[in-house]
């Protein structure tokens, strides 16, 4: 048998949802799917919980983050570059929703009523905006100040709002108002 990974895991409870088109997939599933014992899992995750975080932070950086393609070398204004970012973000945000309305649903839902792990799985983000705002916040406040500003363009609990024909007007009106205080 080939050495089982944290990400064979992760791709296989990925996997079962789609196929399934449930977040209720259980460990027994998973574990059945890849051919262990139940118990193996645990060398790899603490818990159940610990797995779906895993399985939620890699969806958002798979499907949000990683479609996010700015080169920061063509900026010099730091406003203008997180004005960018974010609409590039909540875009990545509207994309998967769009592309998989039901993977979407099924990956977020962990998370929306988790709030620890909603942070944890923003956490990246915070990051990222911290970094090229130069902020130097070890626990990035500002910059998950900032990304809560814009929670209509990134929570799933907006989605149906993503694809009105004012989304870019209201974007930019919520941006002139942050805008100065960034």
């Amino acid at each position: 048998m080939a050495k089982m990974t944290q990400e064979k895991i992760i791709e296989t409870a990925e996997s079962l949802i789609a196929e399934t088109h449930a977040s209720e997939v259980t460990l027994s599933q998973i574990s059945d799917k890849l051919g262990i014992t139940h118990a193996a899992l645990y060398k790899h995750f603490k818990s159940k919980q610990q797995l779906w975080e895993a399985v939620a932070n890699n969806w958002f950086n798979k499907n949000i983050l990683e479609q996010i393609n700015i080169d920061i070398s063509n900026y010099h204004d730091q406003r203008q570059l997180l004005h960018d970012w974010l609409w590039k973000f909540a875009n990545a945000k509207k994309k998967a929703y769009n592309d998989d309305p039901q993977m979407f649903a099924l990956n977020t839902r962990y998370v929306d009523s988790q709030p620890l792990v909603l942070q944890n799985v923003l956490w990246s983000s915070y990051k990222i905006i911290d970094q090229f705002m130069n902020y130097h916040d070890t626990n990035y406040e500002r910059a998950e100040a900032i990304l809560s500003a814009f929670t209509v363009f990134n929570l799933p609990t907006f989605a149906a709002t993503w694809n009105l024909p004012n989304y870019q007007k209201r974007f930019e009106q919520l941006w002139q108002l942050i805008e100065h205080g960034v």
